[in-house]
C-alpha cells in the first residue's frame, strides 16, 4: 500500500490548486479524479483578473494556444425584455474553456496522479484513510465536486435536504456559417434572468466557441425553460438557427444554501464539494481556488489534522465569504424587495445591471484579492 501526507479526490481547479501549494511545501500529495485529462467540463467558462492573479497565471503565457476570450461589456436584460449594454471601457474577465483551464492548471502540478480512477471506497485504518484499499494518508481532501465521494464519506452528500442549482449547457466550435449568424460578441457575455428571478441564461461566445445555457432552482421545469430560452434566442438572432449536439446538466450548491461540514477528523472540503459556489450568480471558480489556497496554508501550519487543527479553515471560510447562517435566502440570494415588480424596471437600468448585477454579484470588484501566502 502506498503511503502519502495528504491524497486529495479531485483534479479540478481546487483540487490541482491545493496539490500544487501542497506540493511546493514539501508535502507528498496523490491527487485521484475518475476522469481523464483533458476533460470536457460542462461550465460557462470566466475567470476574473483576481483569479489569474492568485494562480500566478500570465494572461499571454495562458492565452497562447489556449481561448482567452477578453471581455469588456456585459449585456443583460429579464425574459422578455431588451436588454442593457455597459462598456467598461477595460477587460473585467476573460472566457475560458475549461476543458483547457483544467488541464493546464493540472499540468502545472508534478505529484503523483490517478487519473481515470474512479473512488470505489474509503475506510480509516490505525487513524489513515485508505483509498480503493491501495493508498493511504492521515488527511484526505474532497475536492471532487458537488457529488464529491468525501462528502458522501461525511454524510452530507446530494440528497433532498440540499436546495441545488441545475443547469444545462452546450459548448461548441462554430462553422463558418454559424458564426457569421450569431449576433453575439466574443467581447460581451449576455445574462439573461428568468421573470420570476430564480435563474438565469447566458450566452457567451469565446472566440470560435459559442457557450449557452440556463439554471434554476426549480429543476423540474429546467428543460422547458431552456428550451424557450433558446427558440427566443434563435428568433432574435443571437444565437444561430442549428445547435449541435445534446444540452448537458451539471448540480451545484449555493453558499447560502450549503449546511455541508467543511471539516472533520483528517478530512477537509473544498470547492463545489464544500457547497462554495457565489450565492449571486453561481460561479465557483473563484471561491474554489481561494478554498484551496486557504486550505493549504491551515494544513502547513496545523500540528495535526484533528478536527480541532482544521476548525481554522472553517473559520477563513466564513470570514471570507459570510455566514451561511446570517444568508440564508432563496433563488440566488436576491433580496426580497428586488422580485417586486421593481425588478423589471431595474433591470433596464444601465446603473443596476452595472454597478450591482455585473460588478457586485458577478465579477466581485468589491472583494480584494485574497491575501494568503502559502
Amino acid at each position: 500500500m502506498d503511503y502519502y501526507d495528504v491524497i486529495i479526490v479531485g483534479a479540478g481547479p481546487a483540487g490541482s490548486t491545493l496539490a500544487r501549494a501542497l506540493e511546493g511545501a514539501g508535502k507528498q500529495v496523490l491527487i485521484i479524479d475518475k476522469a481523464e485529462f483533458p476533460r470536457d467540463k460542462t461550465c460557462a467558462g470566466w475567470v476574473t483578473p483576481a483569479v489569474l492573479a492568485s494562480l500566478d497565471i500570465d494572461a499571454n503565457e495562458y492565452g497562447n494556444g489556449r481561448t482567452l476570450q477578453p471581455i469588456r461589456r456585459f449585456r443583460i436584460g429579464m425574459m422578455g425584455q431588451d436588454a442593457v449594454e455597459n462598456n467598461h471601457g477595460e477587460v473585467v474577465s476573460y472566457g475560458i474553456r475549461r476543458c483547457e483551464f483544467d488541464d493546464y492548471l493540472l499540468g502545472r502540478v508534478s505529484c503523483t496522479k490517478q487519473l481515470g480512477t474512479p473512488v470505489k471506497s474509503i475506510t480509516r485504518d490505525n487513524g489513515n484513510w485508505v483509498i480503493n484499499e491501495q493508498w493511504q494518508a492521515p488527511l484526505l481532501v474532497g475536492a471532487g465536486g458537488h457529488f464529491c465521494p468525501v462528502a458522501r464519506q461525511l454524510g452530507n452528500g446530494p440528497g433532498k435536504h440540499e436546495t441545488v442549482v441545475a443547469a444545462k449547457e452546450v459548448e461548441f466550435e462554430m462553422t463558418p456559417e454559424q458564426a457569421r449568424s450569431c449576433e453575439a460578441r466574443g467581447d460581451t457575455p449576455e445574462l439573461w434572468f428568468c421573470r420570476d428571478l430564480k435563474g438565469y441564461a447566458w450566452v457567451f461566445r469565446k472566440g470560435s466557441y459559442l457557450n449557452i445555457g440556463l439554471g434554476r432552482e426549480d429543476n423540474h421545469r429546467l428543460t422547458d425553460h431552456l428550451e424557450a430560452f433558446v427558440e427566443d434566442m434563435k428568433q432574435a438572432g443571437r444565437i444561430p438557427a442549428d445547435l449541435p449536439g445534446r444540452f448537458k446538466g451539471h448540480a451545484y450548491l449555493l453558499y447560502a444554501h450549503a449546511d455541508r461540514p467543511l471539516v472533520d477528523d483528517g478530512v477537509l472540503l473544498i470547492g463545489d464539494a464544500a457547497g462554495l459556489a457565489y450565492t449571486q450568480s453561481g460561479e465557483g471558480i473563484r471561491p474554489a481556488i481561494e478554498s484551496a489556497l486557504m486550505a493549504a496554508k491551515v494544513i502547513q501550519e496545523a500540528p495535526d489534522y484533528s478536527a480541532i487543527s482544521l476548525q481554522s479553515y472553517g473559520e477563513q471560510i466564513a470570514t471570507r465569504f459570510g455566514n451561511r447562517a446570517s444568508e440564508q435566502e432563496h433563488g440566488f440570494d436576491l433580496p426580497e424587495w428586488l422580485k417586486q415588480p421593481i425588478a423589471s424596471t431595474l433591470m433596464r437600468s444601465h446603473w443596476f445591471t452595472r454597478k450591482v448585477v455585473t460588478e457586485k454579484w458577478f465579477l466581485h470588484q468589491q472583494v480584494p484579492p485574497l491575501d494568503v501566502a502559502v
